[in-house]
Formats: structure tokens, sequence, C-alpha cells
């Protein structure tokens, strides 16, 4: 017995070592279990991707050559501002030509309403003349049946009646016709002076449009546009980048979208900050197909050689604007995103469209109440005065 006491006391040690070791991995895989079923599966993470924002790109509205560039890559600019300024010449010109086109044809539709008023005061004088030729008439009708006049007095007043009514004819014709071109508006509504108002505005946009604006506030890149370039129509100059209106497009895996929904909240870090900063954002949406599916080639996996990958789906996550104004950040940047998805209530997919606009400027409706007070006051100008 004493010779296996010594043998005995080195096991126990070593098996109470080896439950401890078994009790400390049984107790980490309990714990793991635990971190994946209340932490890890409540949430999906992604490191494919990347910020995203609008590029507005500026180009001219009406072709010109290219006289001076106002704003260069990198710079900020406002709503409004003026980025690009075309040759004016032409378009003052074609201005000028509106302008006198307007005025004329308020002082014609003025003279159009003038005449028509003569032809009714010449109606009025007909109408005398008739009664005159028809009262001679009557008196000479009963003379001729005593023979007190001659037959050719009569043969003559009948040819003035006849006269007079096709005078009166005439006139009243005349002031229908006049009358159809001013009756029912007045002279700043009529319809020549409104064709000619509408020529007037779309001269004095077009010589407006010559400065070249900022349609919304944001920074300048991609500037391609030179001095001395004739620029046409729709060519793009420059590109706007609005860096308070960014959003982040996470690229998750096919198997990683069973839980996530419209609204959970995110969390994302940017590798320009890393884990410095920690953005806030929200799931505004799912994209309505894989990446490959838009690609410009897309895969081809009816061939015979095909080989599954896993497929990837945008979904679109807001980031605040505070914490982009305290952390600016630029699209294409990498960032890393994780979802909390312990929220499953939401949906999948938008279920009502969208009523508010994505985005909208109102710089351009500036030059149409500029163009419409100026021709307010072209045709004031040549109106009747009072006197």
């Amino acid at each position: 017995m004493s010779d296996s006491t010594p043998d005995n006391a080195p096991n126990g040690k070593r098996r109470a070592i080896l439950t401890v070791i078994a009790l400390v991995f049984i107790a980490a895989g309990i714990g793991w279990y635990l971190l994946h079923k209340f932490v890890f599966s409540l949430r999906e993470t992604t490191d494919d991707a990347y910020v995203a924002g609008n590029q507005v790109a500026v180009s001219a509205q009406q072709p010109g050559t290219v006289v001076a560039v106002l704003a260069d890559d990198t710079q900020r600019v406002d709503a409004g501002q003026v980025l690009v300024k075309l040759d004016p010449t032409d378009a003052q010109v074609n201005l000028a030509k509106a302008k006198s086109a307007l005025a004329n044809a308020v002082r014609q539709v003025r003279q159009q309403t003038e005449m028509a008023s003569q032809y009714d005061a010449a109606i009025a004088a007909r109408r005398l003349d008739l009664s005159r030729a028809e009262a001679d008439l009557k008196r000479r009708e009963p003379l001729l049946a005593d023979k007190a006049i001659a037959p050719e007095e009569v043969a003559h007043a009948r040819d003035a009646v006849a006269t007079a009514k096709t005078a009166l004819d005439l006139a009243t014709r005349q002031a229908a016709a006049s009358h159809a071109l001013v009756d029912g508006t007045d002279i700043g509504e009529n319809a020549s002076v409104l064709q000619a108002r509408a020529a007037f505005r779309e001269a004095w946009i077009a010589n407006e449009r010559n400065a070249i604006v900022a349609p919304i506030g944001g920074y300048v890149a991609q500037r391609s546009v030179q001095v001395g370039v004739r620029v046409q129509p729709g060519q793009p100059l420059l590109t706007i980048i609005p860096l308070h209106d960014l959003w982040v497009d996470a690229n998750f895996k096919e198997s990683q979208l069973a839980h996530i929904r419209i609204g959970q909240t995110a969390k994302i870090e940017s590798d320009v900050y890393g884990g410095a900063v920690e953005y806030t954002g929200k799931v505004v949406g799912l994209g309505a197909g894989s990446g490959s599916a838009f690609a410009l080639l897309p895969p081809q996996n009816a061939s015979g050689n095909w080989i599954k990958v896993v497929q990837r789906v945008p979904v679109r996550i807001s980031l605040d604007e505070k914490q982009l104004q305290q952390h600016p950040l630029r699209i294409g940047l990498s960032t890393s995103v994780t979802v909390d998805t312990h929220d499953r209530s939401g949906q999948m997919l938008a279920t009502a469209p969208g009523t508010t606009p994505v985005a909208e400027t109102g710089v351009y409706e500036r030059d149409l109440a500029k163009a419409e007070a100026e021709a307010d006051a072209i045709v004031a100008a040549n109106l009747p005065q009072a006197r």
C-alpha cells in the first residue's frame, strides 16, 4: 500500500488539470455558442462597402465659346454660383431684337384697337348715309307716280340706297375683322403680344444662360472645360459632388440578406479614419438585383463551364449629415459595415412609392421670374399713358 501512494498522487493531479482544461474548453464553447446566438447571429458584417453620392454633371444649355472659367477642382461652390461664362455677343443681339419685337407687338395691338374704333365710327357714318339715301328715295317715289320728276332721278336714288347698303355692309365686315384681332383680351394678353413675349423670354433666358451656374452646392471635380472651347448644349463641363449628402453601398453576400430589413441601424467605419470614427447609419433600401446582373458584360451561366459564384447585392445605408460635417468623407472610399439585425419587423423591399424628390434645384426658376419681370416692364412702357 505504501508503494502505490506516490503513483496515485501524480495521477490525481493530472486528472484535476485535465478536468480543469476540459471545463475551460466547455465554458469557452458555451460562451462562443451564446456569443454567436445572441450577438454574431444578430448582425451582418461586410467590408465590401463604399461611400457613394450624387455626381451632378454641369453642362451648357446654350452653344457658345467659353470666355471664363470661375471654378476649379476641389473648390467649394454654392447653388446659383456662376461657374463658366460664354461669349454673350450673339445672345445679346437676339435679345435686343426680341425686345424691340415685343415693344412693336404692343404698339401694333394698340393700333389695331384704334382701327377697330375707327371702323365702329365708320359704321355709324354709313348708317347715316343709308338713312339719308332711303329718305331721298322715299320722297321721290311718290313724285314719280305723279310724273313730277324724271324716272332717272328715282333710279339714281335707288342706286344710292344700294350703294349705301353695300358701304354699310363693308364697314360692318371691316369692323368685325378688326375686332377679331383685339376683342376678348386686353393689350397685354393679346395673342400677338403673348407670342412676342414668349420670344423675348426665350431670348432673355438664352442670354442669361451664357453664365453657367451651379445647380446645387458642393465641391467641383472632373473639370474638363477650358477657355476658348466651343461648347454645345448637354456637353459635360465639370461635376459637382454634394459631400453633405452621402450614403454607403454595402455589398452583402446573398446568404447574408435573409435578416436584413429596411430601417435597421448600422455601424460604419471608414478606412480613412480607421476605428477612430464610427458613423451611425440606417438601412434605407436593398438593391433590385445583384451587381453581376447589371454588369456591362453579364455572366453567361447557361454555358457548360459554369462555376457557382456567391453573388452580392448592394444595400443602401444612409449617413448622418452632422457626422459627415464633423468627419467628411469622399465618394468611393472603402468602409466596413455592420448591420444590427436584431429587429426584423421591417420590410425587405419598399412598399410605397417615394413622394419626396431625390434631388431638386430652384436656380433655373429664378431665370424665368426675372424674364417675366422685364417683359412686364416692356409691355407697360408701350401701353397708352394716362393723360
